[in-house]
């Protein structure tokens, strides 16, 4: 089992930034398992923000972050990180990490098997 933690939400005005972080433990997986963000804002369905292996290599975003937020590596760390700029208030929502442990370009929920439990963005007007 692989547990997943997200960290680092919050509250901040529109045009700000915030940088979440995700942290994995448990058993072990190999470094070419992709790590998705996604979101879901309130009382929609949770959407594809980002993923990247857990190397560090092969990111790729959704159009409507692309340009704003950008998904990395930190290895002192050994987190995957959302770093999130120009921040809009459409942008509100719960945030999660999940991880598939082997390697897949998944941009659907249902292509991740190990999930966080969420952390909340919310950005104001």
């Amino acid at each position: 089992q692989v547990r997943l933690v997200e960290s680092g939400g919050g509250l901040v005005q529109s045009g700000g930034s915030l940088r979440l972080s995700c942290a994995a433990s448990g058993r072990t997986f190999s470094s070419l398992s992709s790590v998705g963000w996604f979101r879901q804002p309130p009382g929609q369905e949770r959407e594809f923000v980002a993923r990247i292996r857990w190397d560090g290599g092969s990111s790729y975003y959704a159009d409507s972050i692309k340009g704003r937020f950008t998904v990395s590596r930190d290895n002192a760390k050994n987190t995957i990180d959302l770093q999130m700029n120009s921040l809009k208030p459409e942008d509100t929502a719960v945030y999660y990490c999940a991880l598939v442990p082997w390697a897949r370009n998944g941009v659907t929920p249902s292509e991740y098997h190990y999930w966080g439990q969420g952390t909340q963005v919310t950005v104001s007007s």
